[in-house]
């Protein structure tokens, strides 16, 4: 299993962020190795998304239940795809006091996948 943990600081509001990982179907347009990027279903607390993949003439297609808290947060779990495993969470964290438009983005996920 594979382990991934990314923080950055980013001059971006932590609305603006949750906004921008929570806007699945818009991925294609700026992530190149997403071929497409569908919500499979809304829920009260979230929604169900599949993501297609392609690199290096690999191409795959996977399905998350993603879990939102307002602003704040995401939670992912696989449903489906070539994955053993895949669990991540994102969090949105202002800094300071919330008044500049800045803060903290962190990313942890982990995976395998099922043919390795």
């Amino acid at each position: 299993m594979k382990t991934v943990h990314k923080s950055v600081l980013i001059w971006y509001h932590p609305q603006e962020m949750y906004a921008l990982v929570t806007d699945v179907a818009s991925y294609p347009q700026f992530l190149p190795w997403c071929d497409h990027a569908n919500v499979l279903e809304e829920h009260e607390d979230g929604m169900t998304a599949e993501i297609g993949i392609s690199i290096g003439g690999v191409r795959q297609t996977f399905t998350t239940r993603n879990r939102h808290t307002a602003d704040r947060a995401v939670d992912l779990q696989l449903v489906r795809g070539p994955f053993s495993r895949l669990e991540g969470h994102w969090k949105f964290s202002p800094l300071g006091d919330g008044a500049e438009r800045a803060c903290r983005v962190e990313l942890n996920l982990d995976y395998g996948f099922d043919n390795v």
